[in-house]
């Protein structure tokens, strides 16, 4: 079951946007790998220098960081073959150089001067926020699923049909043996590539991301209960309620966490656009001069 909007064949409903492979700081780390390099030493595997946060990222998912350490002493035999070939002489590769110095400079910079104070925001001002936004940071119902999906688009011939329900009646009688539980049949017979191969599971979805036709079935189904065979434009689903969450409206105390750093992100972002648009109009004197106004303190030379 994939996103709706983009349904390939057996797919009726999305999860929140899926997963990201990888996660958006995960991609840093490796963006910073690709394009910033690997400072050149030994060819041997050696562990770029990394901050604390990406550290810690790497730390928390071995696989992850197995993978970087494979790209990072990959890139240092590049380096090293390329250095042979001084490739780092070539007239575009030195612009290319200059470019992505003068971007980490650029941007580290605007960072310094944009970043709020460390006390941002006050205790006012989380609460404010969180009076305003409290309802996203609410969880709706959601039911953990797994299918089992026959195809068979109501546009089908005869053959298709018949074919059809005799994979349905297979399907069914083996649900009712005690030989088979539901995720065996489902990577056996489930006609859902994306699912079967993981027992027909799905994954956790709101009401709201069910397609309409099969919200009610859904929601009616208790832990552990099997639906009838349910028919749809594109076939036959035979769903499966794995769990359940109730709706739950959390407090400021357990979202104080992400609150402020939504709050800072956001803080950051407004300064960074005030600060370059008033450079554009041809001020602050020093760079320094806005840093001091926000709070911070500019970075000693």
């Amino acid at each position: 079951m994939k996103p709706r909007g983009t349904v390939p064949q057996g797919m009726w409903c999305r999860r929140p946007g899926g997963p990201l492979p990888p996660s958006g700081r995960h991609h840093v780390l490796f963006s910073a790998l690709l394009f910033c390099g690997v400072l050149l030493g030994e060819a041997s595997a050696q562990e770029p220098k990394l901050s604390a946060a990406e550290q810690a990222a790497l730390d928390s998912n071995p696989a992850l960081k197995e993978k970087y350490l494979h790209l990072a002493r990959a890139q240092q035999m590049l380096l090293a073959e390329s250095s042979k070939a001084k490739w780092d002489e070539r007239p575009e590769v030195q612009a290319a150089i200059a470019r992505a110095r003068d971007k980490a400079i650029s941007e580290s910079w605007l960072e310094s001067v944009a970043t709020p104070p460390l006390d941002y925001p006050s205790e006012a001002e989380l609460k404010t926020a969180w009076e305003e936004r409290r309802a996203s940071f609410a969880t709706p119902r959601q039911h953990r699923l797994a299918q089992i999906y026959i195809a068979c688009p109501k546009s089908a011939d005869k053959a298709t049909v018949a074919k059809a329900g005799a994979k349905l009646a297979d399907v069914k009688k083996r649900l009712a043996s005690a030989d088979e539980d539901f995720a065996t049949v489902a990577r056996t017979a489930s006609e859902d590539k994306a699912s079967s191969p993981a027992g027909g599971e799905i994954g956790w979805l709101s009401d709201a991301q069910i397609q309409p036709e099969l919200r009610a079935p859904v929601v009616r189904l208790l832990k552990h209960e099997i639906s009838t065979p349910l028919r749809l434009n594109d076939g036959w689903h035979i769903l499966k309620c794995l769990d359940r969450r109730d709706a739950h409206a959390p407090t400021l105390e357990e979202c104080r966490a992400a609150l402020t750093q939504q709050l800072r992100a956001e803080k950051t972002r407004s300064n960074s656009e005030a600060y370059v648009a008033k450079l554009l109009r041809g001020g602050p004197d020093s760079p320094g001069e806005t840093a001091q106004t926000q709070g911070n303190s500019p970075p000693s030379n």
